[in-house]
């Protein structure tokens, strides 16, 4: 809220088994019924950087705030003006075929790019730094297809845009202390039903303590806002 008080938008109780982004598309159509629209900002933490986590929020005009996580085998990609994957010499690399690719969370359309010296036909042109791969056919990498594979490569998580929006990743912490004080993490019940029932009660409770200190406040006179509304 614009005062600081942070509610719970949407829940999803699932077993420990399930990842952490497979909670991404549910919970996020659940906050897009509650709020009557797709919010433009979202932060979250390292488990959640995927490419069709930056689409969601780009899609909606704004951006998620999520740290990049570190994979030495992919290196660090670059990218040309019309978003074709940069190769090590720095060469706009061709775009030959997409395909479906389905071993993933979830399904989506992945690019493959190959060197533009080799494809689509041998341009006579020798690779300018003699990269290693240039006399197996080259260089090729895949990618997601669409924006968000490029924004999660290409968002600047120094500015002071970025900052100021994952600094608001406190109010999860709060929710998270809250939840935990209120015996979330060790429910004693047996049926996974039961505790989605407790889990839901939990966070009613707590959008019910967040109410009543807004009452209080003004009760008590302090300066606050009439019209609150959802930060997103």
């Amino acid at each position: 809220m614009p005062d600081g008080t942070e509610v719970v938008l949407a829940e999803r109780t699932r077993p420990f088994n399930e990842s952490d982004p497979s909670y991404f598309h549910p919970l996020m159509a659940v906050v897009e019924q509650r709020l009557g629209r797709r919010p433009r900002f979202g932060t979250w933490d390292a488990a959640f950087d995927a490419h069709y986590v930056y689409d969601y929020f780009d899609a909606a005009g704004g951006f998620a705030a999520v740290p990049k996580t570190d994979n030495p085998r992919q290196g660090q990609r670059s990218f040309a003006e019309d978003g074709s994957p940069v190769c090590a010499a720095g060469l706009a690399m061709t775009l030959q075929f997409s395909y479906a690719y389905r071993s993933g969370l979830v399904p989506y359309q992945k690019e493959r790019f190959r060197c533009p010296l080799l494809f689509p036909a041998p341009s006579g042109q020798a690779c300018p730094i003699a990269d290693e791969h240039f006399e197996k056919g080259g260089c090729r990498t895949d990618i997601a297809q669409g924006r968000g594979s490029r924004i999660r490569w290409q968002l600047n998580r120094q500015s002071e845009e970025y900052k100021q929006l994952y600094a608001k990743r406190t109010m999860v912490e709060r929710i998270n202390s809250q939840a935990e004080a209120l015996g979330i993490t060790r429910p004693k019940l047996r049926r996974g039903r039961a505790i989605a029932n407790q889990n839901s009660l939990t966070y009613v409770l707590i959008n019910l303590r967040a109410l009543a200190r807004l009452r209080a406040a003004r009760e008590e006179g302090r300066p606050m806002r009439e019209e609150l509304t959802l930060v997103a």
